[in-house]
């Protein structure tokens, strides 16, 4: 047992630290006009030459800058000022039943089903089409705008549900209710007395969290693709193109392109790292000057409005990608087709088994893995203490801090020069590193939580600690690792970057033939691939607790 548990903790962090290494040196060598398969056989900084006179680099470099600092400000923003008002109130425990599900939804399906409501042709305009006696679409450009305001909009309705679960998680960590009567009583509002006392001790338990979501914002290529301008596109999206580009010395170009990417992510935590001095400073000034803000109702309900807004926006865009996936005719602007017909499915079925079972074959062999390597380091921390396994969650954060475009590039090159034809394999360990930190951090609390008295019983009984394990801890945390499971596939399925570099188009997913699909007008396949990308997740939440019932049907307190 205890080898098995030293293995796990080994064969992690290798998971954790070799792809990136090796992705970064494989995109580095490159960068610098090292690359032999493709000529290059001198170290030199032509490439960058050649990138820096790139015509609209600077704006696609701005424009990833700014879309990604400013949806997570919004988001985390939403986040701290619903939470400071409402947090321990039936209101909050009602929304956060309404927002958990939204985790599960890929980023891809979110921003399809945002598209489908905001476009010009969109459901918000043909609610108003008869109020302002609109017989055609508004010449509006909305969607792709080139400010990146849709793509702001998108990543806000996606990341402030993660940050909500991510503080939500935290919460227990702080004295809410004592700390809420302190405040109160020296006359502070809700939002000011928590923000004081509160909220510095809840952020360093969900900064990572927070660099993490900078990380994806700054580097996203599916949403950007949906969502964002195109001329010019983002700087991810660019790097995509060089990537597939059929000139082949454009390999160049994109390794020098994704480590501007990267310096692009570091200003970003950098200048962020800053905000968090300065609002600090500010707090402290405030706090100083016995500002209190007592009246603050106006902006809770605020806050409590828009956290509703998002998740009827994607619960609505969820409804309007399953009405056009069996949408006969359907003009503008009418709210309703007038007709219904599986025709869109009937002609995307066949195109879809292939892609479908690539998604679940991948997305079900990385969680499984995960999963088991999560337990056995969960064992080893229960052999060395749990400060060792605490230290670790900078490592698990890796993964999701450096920009994914920048080192997956590296191991796509590193895959290609090495003759490897093993491209399943390949692909499920790249998404391995991905899902690994997603599994461990579901799992994680629960794992932690269990009151080791059960096993300290069994030990005394002679139990040995893999019968301990097997037969006490895993049947007692049977929910918290299938909800990790759930977790982890849900994360596979929604990988676009990885599984369209390590793929090559070999091998194709949901996610990669839908966002493929989103420079089309043909909103019915659309809606069929998103639709499927959706469900595929909710399955297996679903499935967690159909099992989790059936196992557990004469211990109810067990299903919680």
């Amino acid at each position: 047992m205890a080898f098995f548990a030293k293995g796990a903790v080994i064969v992690t962090l290798s998971l954790l630290l070799l792809p990136i290494a090796f992705g970064l040196l494989g995109t580095l060598l490159p960068a610098f006009g090292y690359l032999p398969a493709l000529g290059g056989n001198d170290i030199n900084l032509n490439v960058f030459r050649s990138l820096f006179s790139t015509p609209g680099l600077l704006n696609a470099a701005s424009l990833s800058l700014v879309t990604g600092l400013a949806s997570t400000a919004i988001s985390l923003a939403i986040c701290l000022v619903f939470v400071a008002g409402f947090a321990g109130t039936p209101l909050f425990s009602r929304l956060q039943h309404m927002l958990s599900p939204l985790l599960a939804i890929p980023h891809a399906a979110a921003a399809f089903g945002l598209a489908f409501l905001i476009a010009p042709s969109g459901y918000l305009v043909r609610l108003v089409a008869p109020i302002f006696g609109l017989d055609r679409p508004p010449d509006l450009l909305i969607l792709n705008d080139p400010m990146g305001l849709s793509m702001i909009v998108g990543l806000v309705v996606k990341e402030t549900p993660f940050l909500f679960l991510v503080t939500l998680a935290a919460l227990p960590q702080v004295e809410l209710a004592s700390g809420r009567m302190l405040a109160a009583s020296f006359g502070y509002g809700r939002i000011a007395g928590f923000v004081y006392l509160l909220w510095p001790a809840l952020y360093r338990q969900i900064r990572l969290a927070v660099y993490a979501v900078i990380a994806y914002s700054t580097s996203v290529v599916d949403v950007a693709l949906i969502l964002g301008p195109n001329l010019p596109g983002t700087l991810a999206t660019r790097l995509v193109q060089w990537m597939q580009d059929a000139d082949l010395s454009a390999r160049f170009l994109a390794s020098a392109g994704a480590l501007l990417q990267l310096g692009v992510t570091l200003t970003a935590l950098l200048l962020w790292y800053g905000l968090e001095r300065l609002c600090r400073t500010l707090t402290m000034i405030q706090r100083d000057h016995g500002f209190r803000f007592a009246h603050d109702k106006s902006l809770r309900m605020l806050a409590a409005f828009w956290v509703v807004v998002i998740g009827v926006t994607v619960f609505a865009g969820l409804a309007l990608l399953s009405l056009w996936s069996v949408a006969g005719l359907w003009q503008f602007p009418d709210l309703l087709p007038e007709s219904l017909t599986w025709r869109s499915w009937n002609s995307a079925l066949p195109r879809v088994v292939d892609p479908l079972v690539t998604t679940l074959s991948v997305g079900m062999a990385s969680t499984l893995i995960a999963v088991v390597l999560a337990v056995g380091c969960f064992e080893r921390e229960l052999q060395i203490g749990a400060d060792g396994g605490r230290r670790s969650l900078l490592f698990l954060y890796l993964p999701l801090i450096v920009p994914q475009i920048t080192f997956v590039f590296g191991l796509q090159l590193l895959f290609i020069g090495s003759g490897i034809q093993q491209r399943f394999v390949a692909l499920v360990l790249v998404h391995l590193v991905f899902v690994l930190p997603y599994v461990f951090l579901s799992l994680a609390d629960p794992w932690r939580a269990l009151d080791r008295r059960y096993e300290i019983i069994a030990t005394g009984l002679g139990r040995s600690r893999l019968s301990v394990l097997a037969f006490i801890r895993l049947p007692l945390l049977l929910h918290p690792l299938l909800t990790a499971f759930a977790v982890g596939f849900a994360v596979s399925v929604g990988q676009y970057v990885p599984t369209l570099l390590i793929g090559e188009g070999r091998l194709q997913t949901i996610t990669t033939e839908g966002v493929a699909l989103a420079s089309g007008n043909n909103r019915r396949i659309i809606g069929v691939y998103a639709l499927l990308q959706t469900v595929l997740p909710f399955l297996a939440f679903a499935l967690v607790t159909l099992v989790t019932s059936v196992v557990h049907r004469d211990r109810p307190a067990m299903r919680v």
